[in-house]
C-alpha cells in the first residue's frame, strides 16, 4: 500500500509541476523584461528547483556517440547482442577500419542496486578507446510482467555465465561494486567445471566480497536488522498499472532514500548552490548539477527474491568468505579459480565498500598464481571515484588496460615466456 501511496502522491503533484514549468518559461523567456532582473531569475530558479525535486526521473540514455581510437574520432553505435527478461547486453560497436587488429572483449557487469547501468557511462567512455566494451543493462523489475518469472541471485550468476558464453573465449570481465560477488561466483563455477569460456581476467572494483572487514554503515545496518526485518519492511508489490503489477520488489525510491540519507547535508547544499547558480546565471555549474542528478535520481526496482537473497548471502551471513555460498546446490569455491587473472581495486575513502572488502578476493582465490594477481588502492577517492571521475580515468583505467592486455591470450603467452626465462636464469 505504501508504494501505491507513493504513486498517488506523484500523480497528485502533476498539476503543480505543470504550473512550475509554466512559471519557469514565463520568467526565463528573453522577451520578458523580468527575465533580466534578480526577481525574474529567482522566480524561474525556484520553479525549476520545485519541478526537479518532485518529478520521477526516467532512465537516462548512455549517449556515447563517438570515441577516440588510435588518435582518431570514430562513431559508436549501441547494439543489443543478447537479451533476457531482466537484462539486455549492450555492445558499444565502434566503427573501426577493416583489417585492424581486434581489441580485447570486455564485459562490464553493472550494479543491480537501484541505479541504471548508465551510472557507469563514464566507465564505458573511458574504456572504449582500448576495448570492445559490453555492459549489462538491467531491467527495472516493475516493468517485467509476472509471467516472465522470478529473478534471484542464482539467476544473476546464470546470466553472467550465459553472457560469457555468448561472447566466447578470451573475454575479460569487470564487476563494479555489487556484482563483484556474483562475478566471482560465476568465474569460480566455470573454472570448477573447466569451462573453456571462463574469462581471461576478472577485475573487481569496490565490491562487498567480505563485509566483515572494515564494515561501513550499510554493512552494519544489514547485520543489526537481519533478513526478516528487510522482508517485513522494504518489500512491496508493484502498483497498477505498471507492467509488473503485483510483483514483489524492493522499490528504487527506498534505495535512493537510503543513499541520500547517508550524505543528506551534501545533497541539501548542492540544491541550494543550484538555486544560487541559476539566479547568478552561472550556466556551466547549473548544467553540471542537472547532469549529475538526472542520473543519480533515476532509480529502478529490484525483484524481492534477488534483493533478499543478496542481503542475506552477502551482508548478513557472509557466505562467500566463509566458504558456505551455494549456487543451485553446488558449492561456490573461489579456490577453483586457477587460470583467470585477478585485479582488485579499492578507494581510500569508500564509504560503501570499506577498504579490505574487495581485496578479500585475493585471499579467497588461493590457487591463482602470484604473477596473475594485482591489487590497487586508489588514494583520495570515495566509492563513486573507484569507477568514475578524473582520478579513475588518469590512474585506474591505465592499470585496467595494462592488466587485460598483459593477461589476454596474446599477452599471457608473453608473460609466461618471461617467467620461464626468469626461472631458467635463476637456475
Amino acid at each position: 500500500m505504501f508504494y501505491q501511496i507513493y504513486e498517488w502522491s506523484h500523480a497528485a503533484m502533476r498539476p503543480y509541476r505543470a504550473l512550475a514549468d509554466a512559471t519557469k518559461l514565463f520568467y526565463s523567456n528573453p522577451l520578458n523584461p523580468l527575465s533580466l532582473t534578480p526577481f525574474g531569475r529567482s522566480a524561474a530558479a525556484a520553479a525549476e528547483l520545485f519541478e526537479r525535486t518532485t518529478r520521477r526521473y526516467a532512465k537516462p540514455a548512455f549517449g556515447l556517440e563517438t570515441t577516440v581510437v588510435d588518435w582518431k574520432k570514430v562513431p559508436v553505435t549501441e547494439e543489443v547482442v543478447w537479451k533476457k527478461p531482466f537484462c539486455d547486453l549492450i555492445h558499444f560497436q565502434r566503427d573501426l577500419p577493416a583489417g585492424r587488429r581486434p581489441d580485447p572483449k570486455l564485459l562490464i557487469v553493472a550494479p543491480m542496486s537501484g541505479h541504471y547501468a548508465t551510472l557507469l557511462r563514464g566507465t564505458v567512455d573511458a574504456l572504449m578507446p582500448y576495448a570492445e566494451v559490453y555492459i549489462t543493462d538491467w531491467t527495472d523489475a516493475r516493468m517485467v510482467p509476472l509471467a516472465d518469472g522470478r529473478f534471484d541471485l542464482d539467476d544473476y550468476i546464470d546470466y553472467i555465465i550465459e553472457m560469457l558464453h555468448h561472447l566466447g573465449p578470451d573475454t575479460h570481465v569487470i564487476g563494479v561494486c555489487q556484482p563483484s560477488v556474483p562475478v566471482l561466483a560465476a568465474v569460480a563455477l566455470m573454472e570448477a567445471r573447466d569451462d573453456p569460456m571462463a574469462p581471461s581476467t576478472m577485475t573487481l572494483m569496490g565490491g562487498p566480497i567480505d563485509t566483515r572487514r572494515n564494515p561501513t554503515a550499510v554493512n552494519k545496518l544489514a547485520e543489526e536488522k537481519g533478513i526478516d526485518w528487510f522482508r517485513d519492511n522494504v518489500i512491496m508489490k508493484v502498483p497498477w498499472p505498471e507492467p509488473g503489477f503485483m510483483r514483489d520488489v524492493y522499490p528504487g525510491f527506498l534505495q535512493l532514500s537510503g543513499f541520500m540519507s547517508m550524505n543528506l547535508d551534501r545533497h541539501i547544499t548542492a540544491h541550494k548552490d543550484f538555486f544560487r547558480h541559476l539566479v547568478k546565471n552561472d550556466g556551466d555549474s547549473a548544467v553540471k548539477h542537472r547532469e549529475f542528478y538526472d542520473e543519480y535520481l533515476a532509480v529502478m526496482d529490484l525483484t524481492a527474491e534477488f534483493y533478499l537473497q543478496t542481503v542475506d548471502t552477502v551482508f548478513v551471513r557472509h557466505d562467500l568468505p566463509k566458504g558456505k555460498m551455494m549456487h543451485r546446490g553446488t558449492p561456490v569455491d573461489p579456490a577453483a579459480i586457477r587460470n583467470t587473472a585477478l585485479l582488485t581495486v579499492e578507494g581510500e575513502n569508500d564509504d560503501i565498500s570499506g577498504i579490505g572488502q574487495t581485496r578479500a578476493a585475493q585471499d579467497l582465490c588461493v590457487n591463482i598464481p602470484d604473477d596473475y594477481r594485482v591489487h590497487y588502492m586508489q588514494p583520495a577517492v570515495g566509492h563513486y571515484g573507484v569507477f568514475n571521475g578524473s582520478r579513475f580515468r588518469a590512474e585506474i583505467v591505465p592499470r585496467i588496460v595494462d592488466f587485460i592486455t598483459s593477461y589476454g591470450k596474446a599477452g599471457r603467452k608473453q608473460t609466461e615466456t618471461r617467467i620461464v626465462k626468469a626461472s631458467k636464469a635463476k637456475a
